[in-house]
């Protein structure tokens, strides 16, 4: 494959973030007397505006899901302006990328100031070329729309690019959008469904930089 772009997802992928997001939905729903399923983690990962509401809807047992999303947020900006902690690898293979001439753009669910202040807290912001926030999609992940979005913005065809992800929901968006899918567990093990959408799945972005480097390597992809 001819490879130009590489798509992220943030929370679970470049930041330790979706553990903080999930102990967050836990405290609320302990203040509210509930405890969330396990199925709950997997259903909200990656979502965004309708779907999730939809989740915090169901899961909370509430008919507007909106306040407690916004509970949920206010919470996290203030956990996140302390610390944003970031995963392993990611400086290398974004350097790596850099090296290589291969654009690289963020594709979260998250809002566009809470995706801006962790770049920047980081200090990876110069790192992405194009910026895509959950807002400017209609239909949230697993739709393929928010990594086509991506892909446009880098001027790249999405079977030029790859997405890394952590969830469902994300890398069944990435494979619906035609895109070089690279599963980077965090918090929801691989279930063998979700195998057969995966291009690549590895342990960290440590292990996918070598793997991405060794098929350059081996011209099986080409930059």
């Amino acid at each position: 494959m001819r490879y130009k772009g590489a798509i992220f997802d943030m929370d679970g992928v470049l930041f330790d973030t979706e553990r903080i997001y999930q102990q967050t939905w836990q405290e609320i729903a302990a203040e509210r007397g509930l405890s969330l399923s396990g199925g709950f983690l997997q259903a909200v990962s990656g979502t965004n505006g309708a779907q999730m509401r939809h989740v915090i809807e169901e899961y909370y047992h509430v008919s507007d899901g909106a306040p407690i999303i916004e509970q949920c947020m206010m919470r996290m900006k203030q956990k996140l302006s302390v610390h944003v902690p970031m995963k392993k690898g990611v400086q290398e293979i974004l350097a790596f990328f850099q090296e290589q001439g291969i654009d690289i753009a963020v594709a979260s669910s998250s809002s566009a100031l809470r995706i801006e202040s962790n770049l920047q807290i980081t200090g990876i912001r110069d790192y992405f070329s194009k910026i895509v926030n959950g807002s400017e999609v209609t239909r949230g992940k697993p739709t393929p729309d928010i990594f086509l979005l991506a892909a446009k913005r880098l001027g790249h065809a999405p079977n030029t690019c790859s997405v890394f992800e952590d969830s469902v929901n994300g890398i069944t968006a990435g494979h619906a959008a035609g895109c070089f899918t690279v599963m980077v567990p965090d918090l929801i093990a691989v279930s063998p469904s979700i195998k057969p959408l995966c291009s690549a799945i590895c342990q960290d972005l440590g292990e996918a930089e070598e793997k991405i480097r060794r098929l350059i390597t081996e011209h099986e992809i080409i930059p």
